[in-house]
C-alpha cells in the first residue's frame, strides 16, 4: 500500500419518513404498504393427489432463501426423488449428493439402516434387531436355540417381538433364499484378484452371494427397507442417476442450468459453488435461518446464511419421514409462514440494488489503471444508487398516492397489508385458500375489512392490537393466566407460539378477584375452538376488539351485522367526506376517541 486517500462522497439521498408514518415525494403524500409475503426458510408440501391421474399424493420440500436460487426436492408418481434448481427441469435428488461428493456407499448410509447376515458353517445368520420385524409375515418359522418363537406364515406382532427382545435374542437363522433381492449396502472387492464383484445399491441373488462367500466375505450388510415406514426412495433414485461421481454430477447440473454452453470443470464448479454456498449470490436472512432449524427441529436458530451439507441432507431426510407417514406438511397460509415487510426492508433491498451495481462499476474502473491520480470521489457514481432509491419510492406498486379523504382512510391505509407487490402473489395467480381468512388470523389480521372483487383477502388490514416482532411475523396480545386467576401482565405471541396455548376468550366472566366464573369457558386451542376447564386455561384475550381493524372497530354493535354488511360498511366509512363542524357521534364504540 502506497496511499490512502480519504474523501467524502456524496451517495445520493433517501427521503425521510414524516412523523406521521409518510413521506413526501415530490410534493405529495405517499405511503408505503407493508408486503405480507412467504417467509424464507423451508417449507414441506404436497399436491393433495391432484398432479397425477392415480390420485396419488406426492410430497415436496422447497428452500426459499431471502435472495438467491430455489432449491426443490419432490417425490415422482414411482417415488424416486428428483430435485429442481429455480423450477428448471428435474434431475435425480442423488446428484446433488454427488456434487457435494458423497459416493454411493456415502449416500445409502446417510438415508438407510442396515441389516447384517453373516455365513457360518454354510449357513445364513442374520443379525436380529425384533423392533424392524413390526408387521412382517414370517416368510420361515423364526427359532433360536431351539424354541420357534413365530411360525411361518403368520403375522409378526408386538408380543412375538416382546419375547425375542425379553430372551435377548441377538441372531436368528435364515434360508439362503431370504437374502435374495436385498440390496448391498457397499462395494465388495474380491481381495485376491481386486475386482469388484458387488457394487454398492445392487440387487443380491443367490449367484452372487456364492461369489462373495467363495472370495471370503463372510459378512454382508444389506439396506433395511420394508413398505411401511422406511421406503426404499435413494435407492430406486441412486438406479435412474445417469451420473457416477462429482465431476459428472456437477456437468449434469451446469447443463441443466445453462443449457448449450459447453460445459468445462472450472466452470460447472463456480457455477454450483455460486448457488447455495456463496455469500454474494445466496441469503437465507436471519429470519430464514431461523424458521429453517425450527422446521428441523435443531435447538440453535442462528447460524449462517448459506446452506450446508447438512442442511441439504436433513432436509431430504425429513421428506423421506413424511412420504414415510412420519411428521405433517405446513400450512403456507398460517401466519407463522408469512411475514411483514415494511418500508425500511424494502427501500434497504432497493438500496442494496443500487449499491450492487455502483460497486460493478468501480471494479470496472480500478481495473483500468492510472490509480496514482484517482480519487474515491472520481471512481464512485452515485447515480444508480439514488436512481434505484428514487423508483421505488416513486414507482413501486406498493408506493401509493395517500388517501386524505377523513381521518379514518389515513390511517387504513398505512396499516394496509397486501400479498400483492414485488417478490408477492399476482391477482391472477392467487387461488382461493390464499384469500381466505386463516385461524391464525386472530388478532393479527382483520377477518371483515378487504376489499371487494379482484383483490379480495389479498389487501388486508393489520388488527387493533397487532404489532410485527424482530423477524417480522405478526403477534397479538393475551393476557396472562396463572393459577387460574387473570393477571394484567401482558404477552404478544406470534401465530407459532400461540399455538401450544389455550386461550380464553375476552368476554369470559371473571369475578372480582380475577377468577373464571363458570367452570367450562370457551377457549381457543391449536386453531380449533372449544370448552376447556378453568385451570387449564393459559391466557386470555386482551379486549373484545383486538379480532378487528381500527375501521370495524368504529361500527357499533359491529357483533349484530352480517360479515358481508360490515366489510361494506367499514370499506364505506373511509369514503365519508368530513363536515366542516364535526360532532361527536351519538353511538360509538370508544375507539373514536383514540
Amino acid at each position: 500500500v502506497k496511499d490512502i486517500k480519504e474523501q467524502e462522497v456524496y451517495m445520493g439521498e433517501i427521503p425521510l419518513m414524516t412523523d406521521n408514518g409518510t413521506f413526501v415525494i415530490n410534493g405529495t403524500e405517499r405511503v408505503i404498504v407493508s408486503q405480507l409475503h412467504r417467509s424464507p426458510g423451508v417449507f414441506f408440501d404436497s399436491d393433495k393427489g391432484k398432479t397425477h391421474s392415480s390420485g396419488k399424493v406426492l410430497y415436496n420440500a422447497r428452500i426459499i432463501p431471502y435472495r438467491g436460487s430455489w432449491l426443490d426436492f419432490e417425490f415422482d408418481p414411482k417415488d424416486n426423488l428428483f430435485v429442481r434448481i429455480d423450477r428448471r427441469r428435474k434431475l435425480p435428488a442423488t446428484i446433488i449428493l454427488r456434487a457435494l461428493n458423497y459416493t454411493t456407499e456415502q449416500i445409502l448410509d446417510l438415508f438407510f439402516e442396515k441389516v447384517v447376515f453373516e455365513i457360518r458353517d454354510n449357513k445364513l445368520q442374520m443379525e436380529l434387531v425384533p423392533e424392524r420385524l413390526r408387521g412382517e409375515t414370517a416368510s420361515f418359522d423364526i427359532e433360536a436355540n431351539g424354541k420357534v418363537y413365530v411360525e411361518k406364515g403368520r403375522r409378526i406382532t408386538a408380543r412375538h417381538i416382546r419375547q425375542l427382545e425379553k430372551d435377548d435374542i441377538k441372531h436368528i437363522e435364515v434360508p439362503v433364499e431370504y437374502i435374495a433381492g436385498k440390496v448391498a449396502s457397499k462395494d465388495y472387492i474380491d481381495e485376491a484378484t481386486g475386482e469388484l464383484i458387488c457394487p454398492a445399491n445392487m440387487e443380491l441373488s443367490l449367484d452372487l452371494l456364492a461369489k462373495l462367500s467363495q472370495s471370503g466375505h463372510k459378512r454382508i450388510e444389506t439396506l433395511f427397507t420394508n413398505d411401511l415406514d422406511h421406503g426404499p426412495y435413494i435407492s430406486e433414485t441412486v438406479r435412474v442417476d445417469p451420473t457416477n461421481d462429482r465431476l459428472s454430477a456437477l456437468v449434469e447440473i451446469y447443463r441443466m442450468m445453462r443449457p448449450g454452453e459447453p460445459p468445462t470443470r472450472e466452470a460447472a464448479e463456480s457455477l454450483f459453488e455460486n448457488l447455495f454456498f456463496s455469500e454474494d449470490r445466496y441469503d437465507l436472512s436471519a429470519v430464514g435461518r431461523m424458521k429453517f432449524n425450527r422446521s428441523l427441529l435443531r435447538d440453535e436458530i442462528e447460524g449462517s446464511g448459506i446452506l450446508s451439507k447438512d442442511d441439504i441432507i436433513e432436509v431430504m431426510k425429513k421428506l423421506i419421514d413424511i412420504r414415510n407417514g412420519k411428521g405433517e406438511v405446513d400450512d403456507i397460509d398460517h401466519l407463522g409462514n408469512r411475514r411483514i415487510r415494511s418500508v425500511g426492508e424494502m427501500a434497504e433491498n432497493q438500496f442494496r440494488v443500487g449499491l450492487v451495481r455502483v460497486e460493478r462499476a468501480v471494479k470496472e474502473r480500478l481495473s483500468l489503471g492510472d490509480l496514482d491520480t484517482l480519487m474515491p470521489q472520481d471512481m464512485i457514481n452515485a447515480k444508480p444508487i439514488s436512481a434505484a432509491v428514487k423508483e421505488f419510492f416513486g414507482s413501486s406498486q406498493l408506493s401509493q398516492f395517500m388517501d386524505q379523504n377523513n381521518p379514518l382512510s389515513e390511517i387504513t391505509h398505512k396499516r394496509r397489508i397486501s400479498a400483492l407487490g414485488p417478490g408477492g402473489l399476482t391477482r391472477e395467480r392467487a387461488g382461493f385458500e390464499v384469500r381466505d381468512v386463516h385461524p391464525t388470523h386472530y388478532g393479527r389480521v382483520c377477518p371483515i375489512e378487504t376489499p371487494e372483487g379482484p383483490n379480495i383477502g389479498l389487501i388486508n388490514s393489520l388488527s387493533v392490537y397487532a404489532q410485527t416482532n424482530e423477524y417480522g411475523f405478526l403477534e397479538t396480545p393475551y393476557r396472562k393466566v396463572t393459577d387460574g386467576v387473570v393477571t394484567d401482565e401482558i404477552h404478544y405471541l406470534s401465530a407459532i407460539e400461540e399455538g401450544n396455548y389455550v386461550i380464553a376468550q375476552a368476554n369470559s366472566n371473571l369475578d372480582e378477584n380475577g377468577h373464571f366464573v363458570e367452570d367450562l369457558v370457551t377457549c381457543r386451542s391449536k386453531g380449533e375452538s372449544s370448552l376447556f376447564s378453568r385451570d387449564q386455561v393459559d391466557y386470555m384475550d386482551v379486549s373484545t376488539q383486538q379480532v378487528v381493524s381500527v375501521g370495524a372497530s368504529l361500527i357499533p354493535f359491529l357483533e349484530h351485522d352480517d360479515a358481508n354488511r360490515a366489510l361494506m360498511g367499514a370499506n364505506m366509512q373511509r369514503q365519508a367526506v368530513p363536515t366542516l363542524r364535526a360532532d361527536k357521534p351519538l353511538v360509538g364504540t370508544g375507539m373514536e376517541r383514540a
